[in-house]
């Protein structure tokens, strides 16, 4: 399956990422992502080029789990932005537009999930595991 990320989307997330990132560089007493939301925000960013290919469920949970930790911290900027400013500053409305573009992608993500938990169901018969959120296949 394809998620479609549009550009927007794709600059906010990017933006996103990398700034978290660097602020968890920059700063060891301040642990911004769990290590493991780290990780998986670090192999996602090769990857925000373009419609994000993902083949199982297991992939999907993957992504999202780092697309949501980019989002927390563009809500935190965002929130941050508007009380240190204003509103209606350029910045706090641009870091709005980050975040809600962030936090489409992540919507779209929570549908895909949801939409493969169901296929596996009906085509297996019972719940999903482990084991078939690894391996179940999904075509582009």
């Amino acid at each position: 399956m394809n998620l479609h990320v549009n550009f927007e989307e794709l600059t906010a997330l990017k933006a996103g990422a990398e700034a978290l990132l660097a602020r968890e560089e920059q700063s060891e007493a301040i642990v911004l992502a769990p290590p493991e939301a780290r990780a998986r925000i670090e192999a996602l960013l090769p990857r925000l080029d373009g419609d994000i290919s993902l083949s199982t469920l297991e992939e999907l949970r993957t992504v999202e789990v780092a697309v949501s930790a980019i989002v927390a911290s563009l809500r935190a900027d965002m929130e941050m932005l508007v009380v240190s400013t204003h509103a209606a500053d350029e910045g706090a409305v641009a870091a709005y537009f980050d975040f809600a573009h962030g936090f489409t992608v992540v919507h779209r993500l929570r549908e895909m999930a949801s939409e493969m938990e169901a296929l596996i169901e009906l085509v297996t018969g019972s719940a999903v595991t482990r084991e078939t959120a690894r391996t179940f296949q999904f075509p582009d």
